[in-house]
């Protein structure tokens, strides 16, 4: 297996958003996180650290119309990159799942490095996506994020809220589970020899 790390690079800029982005899929899960919205700073830097990328973002936009466009924009940067640090996805274990509390919430992603964008995100409670979180990040942007890393990397990509209460705790939640099971699934296998498909490519 090589020694090389998995890296990409992102800038991105349009007339909402001006963002610029570099992870490391073998990295120890250090963070350098500034979007200007400072609950997403705390949820990328859990996914940095519970998937052993590390991760730098620094952004800014039109967050005084809404965070809506930077949240969204940083989303589609970071699913660009991964699927460029992928690479041909050669020795990948492809698979990965996790279960991840955080007190009384639970959540359980399962990602597949498929190559075919497609995101089953359930269970959210009812007005959760109305709640303002830190008073300025909705908890509708959820799954904005995890729609814009799914498509733009090419991953398959369930999450399921199994319970919660309090949206602070269900989001995060969310991205520490998500990350638990990128995790899985980025990570070199020793056992698997070349593209892990019966297609041959991923």
């Amino acid at each position: 297996m090589s020694d090389t790390h998995r890296t990409a690079r992102i800038s991105r800029t349009t007339s909402e958003s001006s963002i610029e982005l570099h992870l490391d899929l073998d990295g120890t899960g250090q963070s350098t996180i500034n979007t200007s919205v400072p609950f997403y700073d705390h949820l990328l830097t859990a996914f940095a650290k519970h998937s052993l990328t590390d991760l730098t973002v620094t952004a800014t936009g039109d967050t005084h119309i809404d965070v809506h466009h930077t949240v969204e924009d940083i989303g589609i940067a970071l699913g660009l990159a991964i699927r460029e640090a992928l690479g041909d996805k050669a020795g990948i274990s492809r698979f990965g799942d996790a279960l991840v509390p955080l007190d009384e919430a639970l959540v359980q992603a399962v990602v597949d490095i498929s190559g075919r964008p497609y995101l089953v995100h359930t269970g959210e409670p009812a007005g959760f996506e109305l709640h303002l979180i830190g008073g300025h990040f909705t908890g509708s942007m959820v799954r904005h994020v995890f729609e814009a890393i799914t498509f733009n990397a090419g991953l398959t990509v369930h999450v399921t809220v199994l319970g919660g209460r309090d949206p602070h705790h269900i989001a995060e939640a969310e991205f520490k589970a998500f990350a638990r099971a990128f995790r899985e699934a980025k990570a070199l296998d020793p056992l698997v020899s070349g593209i892990p498909s019966t297609k041959g490519v991923l």
